[in-house]
Parts: structure tokens; C-alpha cells; sequence
């Protein structure tokens, strides 16, 4: 998989970026096979979108407003509800964190 910005450049536009985020806007409409690392999204309309991930097709309406962790993932969108998608994208650039040994954390008193 690619980045979205490549695959599909009429719908994705970096707004801001530096060594560790990316934020992307994303007006929505059908998208190729593509990739965002661990993300947050926060929708700016109300939709109805499919995601295709996995031979899956998975039905999502989300809220205008609303803010969710999306996991790293391979994947391809479409807009089958009435309005217009519109998101932004705000993208990790670090991995995930690898947590410390518990023993190593110290007291567990806060």
C-alpha cells in the first residue's frame, strides 16, 4: 500500500507536518488502496462511508464532531451516504511504544 496523498492527490492534502505528525485534510469521495499509520480522525461533516480493509467491507457513520483513534492500517474508502465526507487526519509518525517491564516503572504510588 501507498500513501494517500500519492494515490489519491485530489483528495488528501498535507496541511502541516514535522518529524514526528502529519496532518492531512481529506474531503472525502472514493479512494484507493491505501495507508495511514496509528491516526487520529476528526470528522468535520457527518457521513456514511464503507471501509474496504482485508476482503472486508465495514459499514461507518460518523457524527460531525467526532474524534476517533483509527489503528495503522491498510485500506480504501467510499461516501455512500447524501452529504459530502470531510475529515482531517492528524498522523503518528513514531511507532508504537514499547511499554517498560512493570518492575521497571518504580513505585506504583501516585
Amino acid at each position: 500500500m501507498t500513501d494517500p496523498v500519492i494515490t489519491d492527490p485530489s483528495l488528501y492534502r498535507v496541511v502541516w507536518e514535522n518529524d514526528r505528525v502529519r496532518i492531512l485534510d481529506a474531503p472525502g469521495d472514493a479512494t484507493h488502496p491505501h495507508t495511514h499509520p496509528d491516526s487520529v480522525i476528526v470528522r468535520l461533516s457527518a457521513f456514511k462511508r464503507v471501509i474496504v480493509s482485508g476482503g472486508r467491507e465495514v459499514p461507518l457513520e460518523l457524527d460531525a464532531g467526532q474524534v476517533r483513534w483509527l489503528d495503522a492500517q491498510d485500506h480504501q474508502s467510499r461516501n455512500v451516504g447524501d452529504t459530502a465526507s470531510h475529515s482531517i487526519f492528524i498522523e503518528l509518525k513514531e511507532p508504537q511504544p514499547t511499554p517498560a517491564p512493570q518492575d521497571s516503572l518504580g513505585p506504583t504510588t501516585f
